[in-house]
């Protein structure tokens, strides 16, 4: 049964993998990082996906994220076949369709806030004037308004993971990747930065959490749980 978008409605499948299998190495050495992965993201839904090191999940994510191909199997990302694409294509629907938040910010320090955050719409080929209107109100909507022209050393780690959320945003992503966004931050960091993502979601953002942490991943309408590189079950999150 589909999950349900935050309004309570059916949303559409954003991303799909099909029988998504990823081998590393060759012959004897061979290890199945991905075996026979079935799992769709819904549009409008908060997903944490959780698992041990070398469960797969970090695989899976980089799959979804357009980083990485499937040995095998297919995936689906808003209505895109992406396992044939080429990899400038595959560069163009990543830019187009993703947001990424990392758990080590990957910021330039050379930068400004405005400037990291308007990066991907130069890639976007998105005007110059259009470029900062969106990236200030990027950056006011994470409440760092006020940071626009502060360089990341001169911002707090849950200052600089709140940049790192609105340069993921500034394409209006149809979907939000964030692996272990709270990893290097404290409790009451990482508190103020779920509540984004809880803000971001409940503003109709699909949001896709991986985490090793029961209290972050609670935070999700879903939970799903990988071992050897299966999906192994399914639960509600609080919001559900």
């Amino acid at each position: 049964m589909p999950n349900q978008a935050s309004d309570g409605t059916v949303g559409p499948v954003v991303a799909e993998l099909q029988h998504v299998r990823k081998v590393y190495g060759q012959g004897d050495t061979a290890v199945a990082a991905l075996d026979d992965l079935c799992m769709t993201v819904q549009r409008g839904e908060y997903l944490a996906v959780m698992g041990t090191s070398g469960s797969g999940k970090s695989t899976a994510m980089n799959i979804l994220g357009c980083l990485d191909r499937p040995s095998s199997g297919s995936y689906w990302l808003n209505g895109t076949a992406v396992e044939g694409l080429s990899d400038d294509a595959l560069a163009d629907l990543r830019n187009r369709e993703l947001g990424f938040v990392f758990q080590q910010f990957h910021l330039l320090q050379e930068l400004t806030a405005l400037e990291n955050v308007m990066l991907p719409m130069v890639y976007a080929g998105v005007p110059a004037e259009e470029r900062r209107r969106r990236g200030v109100a990027a950056l006011e909507r994470v409440g760092l308004g006020e940071r626009l022209h502060n360089k990341p050393n001169q911002l707090s780690g849950g200052q600089q993971q709140r940049v790192a959320v609105a340069r993921a945003i500034i394409n209006q992503p149809n979907l939000l990747l964030a692996d272990e966004p709270t990893g290097a931050l404290d409790s009451r960091t990482t508190k103020e930065v779920l509540d984004l993502f809880d803000e971001l979601h409940q503003a109709g953002m699909t949001v896709l959490l991986v985490t090793h942490e029961h209290d972050v991943a609670a935070r999700a309408q879903r939970v799903v749980h990988f071992h050897d590189g299966r999906l192994v079950d399914s639960g509600a999150g609080s919001q559900a």
